[in-house]
């Protein structure tokens, strides 16, 4: 007795599949290593070898939802990138070239109470709140990227926001001293307005 056998779906190349793996998420992950790195080219060198990894282990990126595994290895390219730089940075300081222009840093072109309290934060705190917040992931994403269990994200992602909001409190009560300090000395001990000339 002949069996008839239906033919299964056709089998995706190993190319074809880095290829739909890049258009879909190469825009993700270089928004990604923008928002950690101090230029542009920085950010486009992670985002490359991120993907030059992807394709190298192609075979171990999950099917289902592979953001999260990309943004686990371009977490560790930028780790690897930041102790690069670290390196050549001392290496500058023992030649002590002075007056010489340094790039704008990281967080350094934003300003606002918000940007001022994250950055008063431990490193891990800040990278918790940011998955959550510029990356939209859920605690399961995000244990994925971390490495961690998403219960131990729950537990982090708890503790950072209540840093953050204690952190975001005491930045508001600074600046409102600041300008009630700031008016004070404008009035002057009597309480008149400063006109700028002798009356």
């Amino acid at each position: 007795m002949l069996r008839l056998v239906t033919p299964g779906p056709p089998s995706v190349s190993p190319l074809a599949r880095f290829e739909a793996l890049f258009r879909e998420h190469q825009r993700s992950v270089l928004a990604y290593a923008m928002r950690r790195t101090a230029t542009l080219q920085d950010a486009e060198d992670a985002a490359a070898e991120t993907f030059t990894i992807a394709w190298r282990k192609l075979a171990s990126v999950p099917d289902a939802d592979p953001l999260p595994w990309l943004y686990a290895v371009a977490r560790r390219v930028l780790a690897n990138q930041r102790r690069g730089a670290g390196r050549r940075e001392r290496l500058a300081a023992l030649l002590q070239v002075r007056d010489v222009p340094t790039p704008v840093r990281l967080g350094e072109d934003q300003d606002g109470p918000a940007f001022e309290a994250l950055a008063t934060l431990s490193a891990a705190d800040q990278e918790v709140l940011r998955l959550v917040a510029w990356e939209g992931l859920t605690n399961q994403q995000i244990a994925i990227v971390l490495g961690i269990t998403a219960n131990a994200v729950a537990i982090r992602l708890h503790r950072a926001r209540a840093r953050f909001a204690a952190a975001l409190k005491g930045s508001d009560a600074t600046r409102t001293s600041t300008q009630v300090q700031g008016t004070n000395d404008a009035q002057g001990t009597n309480g008149a307005g400063w006109k700028g000339v002798a009356e």
